[in-house]
């Protein structure tokens, strides 16, 4: 079940919202909260409800024995097992086939490939289990002892699957009380139906055009141009979007979660771009295994080669994620050092250029996980054995020209600056506008959903 499909908007969430405020007590709200978030997860995979209720009730009990044993041999031995267990759990079930298929090919052996599906989400929650046990560990946090908490914490239905992901610490308060005033849930809603709209009327959109081009059997420079540029559109406002809808969804629950996206594609620097996309994910390999490392302070080259590349793999297991890993890993190193000195003395607008330049690239690499069209769609975007362009790719670039230049001005603040200040200007124009913003908004995105074939979450399969 997807957040942006009509039986989630019509049926699950409405009455997920229902039961859920029906009662006040805190205990009724956390096994509500379960319940339907069991429910949620169960819609596409019930089996791997299994392994979910697994990796809480395990961390669960290794949060009370740390928390029992604090500082001992025993408090390691819980965070041990909570380390290896859950990510042995997500290297069985995520890199396995990925192990098995090389070892193959470097090995005079046929070892029999895996077949079993990823469990959906299973990359997010297991980092979330992790940050509970190890900040329990590092004394910063407080153990929980109530099973169904910890399970509400672990699986909360708008951030199960795609994140962001969030942090036990984040929340812990609000696991024990929390209360949704009329203001939180208008400003939950409004922030769902914000991103719905990007990931409905933008990313869809910009998706179909982008799988047009990419896949066309006769590729030319523009058709592989263009049609990575849509991709990057796609994937900024399919996984924004998510965010938005989760944090939104989040705080008609009473809920704080912590901004995921801060306007990316307006980064001045590689560095800047990975401060503002995906910022739970980078925040949580910064704070568990960049400065455990040592950070800047020991060996930072050898620190941020290792968390580029883990930072691919945990994308996927195919090597175009190791090599994306990799081509962001040499960009910082090249920032950090080579370029330092500079970087901050070019004007403006080349720092965009570039910054994007490069952003455009990388999702080339992270596109393709097939090699060998990787290869071939960097032959063509640079001119090798294809011809510049065609005239399908010219109509369609003509005929989606609103929708870049609608992609490009809502990846910018530039929206959301003009609104507040008039709403700041006029209240009897806030008054008005941000709940016609909003009803006008989700009918657009209805509507559209029920005609539309082209919807699936990127990030879903990570």
């Amino acid at each position: 079940m997807v957040f942006s499909s009509l039986i989630f908007l019509c049926l699950f969430l409405p009455a997920a919202l229902l039961v859920y405020n029906f009662s006040k007590n805190i205990t009724y709200k956390n096994a509500v909260l379960v319940l339907f978030s069991l429910v949620f997860y169960a819609w596409g995979e019930p089996v791997w409800v299994i392994l979910l209720i697994f990796s809480a009730s395990l961390d669960y009990m290794n949060g009370l024995i740390i928390d029992r044993n604090y500082g001992t041999p025993k408090a390691r031995a819980a965070l041990a097992c909570s380390l290896i267990i859950n990510l042995g759990i997500l290297a069985v079930f995520k890199y396995s086939p990925f192990i098995v298929e090389n070892l193959n090919l470097l090995l005079p052996v046929k070892l029999p490939e895996p077949t079993f599906s990823l469990p959906i989400g299973i990359s997010f929650y297991t980092f979330q289990t992790l940050s509970y046990t190890i900040d329990l560990y590092r004394g910063r946090t407080r153990v929980q002892r109530s099973l169904l908490s910890y399970m509400a914490y672990l699986s909360m239905f708008p951030q199960l699957v795609a994140g962001p992901i969030v942090r036990y610490s984040d929340i812990a308060a609000e696991l024990r009380h929390r209360h949704v005033s009329g203001t939180d849930f208008a400003a939950g809603a409004k922030r769902f139906t914000a991103g719905l709209c990007k990931k409905v009327v933008l990313a869809n959109n910009a998706g179909d055009v982008a799988q047009m081009l990419l896949t066309t059997s006769i590729p030319t420079t523009a058709s592989s141009w263009l049609g990575i540029i849509m991709y990057t559109f796609q994937i900024y406002f399919d996984f924004s979007g998510y965010s938005d809808m989760a944090i939104g969804m989040g705080r008609m629950l009473g809920f704080h979660f912590m901004e995921n996206f801060d306007y990316p594609y307006i980064s001045k620097n590689i560095t800047d771009f990975w401060r503002r996309w995906h910022i739970s994910l980078s925040s949580f390999f910064r704070d568990y295994v960049y400065i455990p490392l040592g950070g800047n302070r020991f060996r930072p080259v050898r620190n941020i080669i290792i968390v580029w590349l883990l930072t691919g793999l945990w994308h996927g297991a195919s090597w175009n994620f190791v090599l994306w890993g990799a081509f962001y890993a040499l960009l910082l190193l090249i920032e950090k050092y080579p370029l330092k000195a500079v970087i901050n003395r070019i004007p403006s607008p080349f720092c965009y250029v570039y910054t994007m330049f490069f952003v455009i690239l990388g999702w080339g690499i992270f596109y393709f996980t097939d090699t060998s069209e990787l290869l071939s769609f960097f032959r063509h975007a640079f001119g090798f054995g294809c011809d510049l362009y065609d005239l399908t790719t010219v109509s369609t670039l003509y005929s989606n020209l609103w929708l870049i230049l609608l992609c490009v001005i809502a990846s910018t603040p530039i929206p959301k600056v003009i609104f507040t200040h008039l709403c700041k200007v006029s209240p009897r124009f806030a008054a008005v506008a941000e709940p016609a913003a909003v009803i006008i908004g989700f009918a657009v995105s209805f509507l559209l959903l029920t005609g539309q074939t082209y919807n699936p979450f990127l990030y879903f399969r990570f």
